[in-house]
C-alpha cells in the first residue's frame, strides 16, 4: 500500500453557528464556522445544497461570488448576501 505524505494535521478550536432562515427566493439551513485557520474567513455551509465556501466579508460583494460558490440564482444571491453580511465580519 503506498504511503501518504501528511501536509498538516491541525486540531482548532471552532466556533459553531447553525442557523436556518426563509427568504422570498428560498430556504436556507447554514451551518457557519467559525476559526483563526482561515485568517478571519468563515467557512458556510449550506446543508441543504452540501456547498460550502471560506468566505470574508470583501467576498460577499465579488461579482457573481455566491452565485457560483452557491450554485444559486441572482435573486436568491442577493438575499442570502443580505444576510450573511451581519454575520460575517
Amino acid at each position: 500500500m503506498k504511503e501518504f505524505e501528511l501536509l498538516y494535521d491541525d486540531i482548532s478550536e471552532t466556533k459553531t453557528r447553525f442557523i436556518s432562515f426563509v427568504g422570498e427566493y428560498g430556504r436556507y439551513d447554514l451551518c457557519l464556522l467559525y476559526s483563526n485557520r482561515f485568517y478571519g474567513k468563515v467557512i458556510v455551509l449550506n446543508m441543504l445544497s452540501n456547498k460550502f465556501v471560506i468566505i470574508g466579508e470583501d467576498d460577499l460583494f465579488e461579482e457573481s461570488f455566491l452565485e457560483t460558490s452557491f450554485q444559486i440564482d441572482t435573486n436568491e444571491a442577493v438575499e442570502l448576501r443580505i444576510f450573511l453580511k451581519e454575520l460575517i465580519k
